[in-house]
């Protein structure tokens, strides 16, 4: 280690805990808060120190399971503590990793030394609890706290009118255009998908923190059936995130002075060595392309850059899994193979996604498994519509350089932007299909289908094909030649919207 750093400003991860709730009585589900107490204090007996006391950063992921006034607030209540720093943040998948990225640059800076980054949800006990008109024994549901601003709220009327304003229906369009960019059949994409997504269960299967402990070979999770539905296409139930959960996650963060005063031992201490985040629009109808995230590939180009450019150099790492896409994409950047080791947590599907703080159980299971060999581990996360992305890179032996306070890799990602084309909700002529996507009821008959196009003049547009046109739905589930890039006809429908047909 270099004598240049003092060692208290060197960040430590010292304390992991996890927390999983399956109530026999419905009544019995614990809420978040005490879900969040719980997993705090886990971490602290597991840091081997007294800790929770001396808390003076406190980052809380955003719950969506219940709506709470200033929950950070009534968490540091329930701890006793009264943080400098005290945070509760926005919606997004990627914001754990902020969280510990930005706690550690706190320490880094001498502004304090205990630190603390924690989420849970409790959306199995919530929905069943409504589904069976219980009343829960907990902190009365804040009605006059405003609900965070998600999917439509960013997007355009005419993707909220087709039904491609949600993460099951806007991810798909990412995955056909990728699929097609890559040289893929959609055949041989969805073969990819299954068999990645086979691995993430494998690990889900042997974490005992994980909801769903169940191995599925590739073909279980691609193949549709009564209890395995299409979704989007070609997205099924086991391809998608699983937010029904009741979990709690914390990792509590020190100085290294703090850390070896307070007798942690050195076997049980994980540095976090550096990182980087950037961003995409939020409204998805404005990027430049979906075959590829300018800003994912810019965040994971600089994590490589800690670990001499070679992404192979790490020996663990967590690729966001909200839908196969996003690990396939970045998976790739990283120079790593169809054989890739994607997970140490198990994915959002068969681990569980505790919506915004899957990453934070993530970050608890890196810290297991480089405590228990390998050194350099990666933590990728990912918010919104392949929008907000943060990678971390942690280690098991102490750095030798100060970590950096400047995190943004934007520049980065925006030099690489090409031009944006127009958007129009008014389009005739011949149309060419840039992405796609087949929307499925629950009872597994088509709603509808939606290709993004391209019109003769470049400009970019959506087209809605009705559940009656089978020809051009066939045409789109076609497993042996993608449509990506062919042509159809754009015509205006009874009710004004735009329709896109083959023939």
């Amino acid at each position: 280690m270099s004598n240049s750093i003092p060692e208290d400003r060197i960040p430590v991860i010292v304390g992991v805990g996890e927390v999983v709730d399956r109530p026999k009585d419905v009544a019995d589900g614990l809420e978040p808060l005490a879900l969040l107490e719980e997993a705090l204090r886990r971490a602290e007996t597991d840091s081997g120190a007294r800790l929770l006391g001396d808390i003076q950063s406190l980052d809380v992921v955003n719950f969506l399971s219940w709506r709470y006034r200033d929950p950070e607030k009534l968490l540091a209540q329930r701890l006793g503590v009264a943080p400098s720093h005290l945070y509760y943040g926005p919606v997004g998948g990627e914001s754990p990793i902020r969280y510990l990225h930005e706690a550690a640059q706190r320490i880094a800076r001498g502004e304090c030394s205990v630190a603390a980054v924690c989420g849970a949800e409790a959306q199995s006990t919530a929905t069943k609890a409504q589904r069976a008109g219980v009343e829960l024994p907990w902190t009365p549901f804040a009605h006059d706290v405003e609900e965070p601003k998600r999917g439509a709220a960013f997007q355009k009327p005419m993707a909220v009118a087709l039904g491609v304003f949600r993460p099951i229906t806007v991810y798909p369009l990412y995955e056909s255009a990728t699929s097609a960019h890559w040289g893929q059949t959609p055949r041989e994409a969805l073969k990819e998908s299954g068999e990645l997504w086979s691995t993430y269960a494998r690990v889900a299967a042997d974490n005992p923190n994980s909801w769903l402990k169940k191995r599925f070979t590739g073909d279980e999770i691609t193949t549709p059936t009564p209890d395995n539905r299409l979704i989007a296409w070609p997205y099924t139930k086991l391809m998608v995130a699983n937010p029904t959960v009741n979990m709690g996650s914390a990792l509590l963060m020190t100085s290294l002075a703090r850390a070896r005063a307070a007798g942690v031992p050195e076997d049980r201490l994980i540095y976090p060595l550096g990182g980087a985040s950037a961003e995409e629009p939020r409204d998805y109808l404005i990027r430049d392309q979906f075959f590829e995230s300018h800003p994912q590939t810019a965040v994971l180009k600089a994590v490589m850059d800690l670990v001499e450019g070679d992404g192979r150099k790490f020996d663990a790492i967590e690729l966001y899994s909200c839908f196969p896409c996003v690990p396939k994409m970045a998976r790739r950047t990283l120079g790593l193979g169809s054989d890739v080791q994607p997970t140490v947590t198990g994915g959002l599907t068969f681990f569980g996604a505790p919506l915004n703080t899957y990453m934070t159980h993530a970050a608890c299971a890196m810290v297991r498994k480089l405590r228990g060999g390998g050194k350099l581990g990666l933590l990728y996360g990912q918010g919104g519509f392949v929008t907000k992305h943060h990678g971390l890179v942690l280690s098991r032996e102490a750095p030798t350089q100060a970590l950096r306070q400047d995190t943004s890799v934007q520049a980065e990602a925006d030099r690489h932007r090409r031009k944006v084309p127009d958007f129009t909700t008014e389009a005739k002529g011949k149309g060419k299909v840039e992405a796609f996507t087949v929307i499925y009821r629950g009872n597994g008959e088509v709603e509808h289908g939606v290709a993004m196009l391209r019109t003769e003049d470049d400009r970019r547009t959506l087209g809605r094909i009705p559940a009656s046109n089978t020809a051009t739905l066939a045409h789109l589930q076609n497993m042996d030649r993608t449509p990506v890039g062919t042509l159809g006809e754009i015509v205006t429908a009874g009710d004004g919207m735009l329709e896109w047909r083959v023939g």
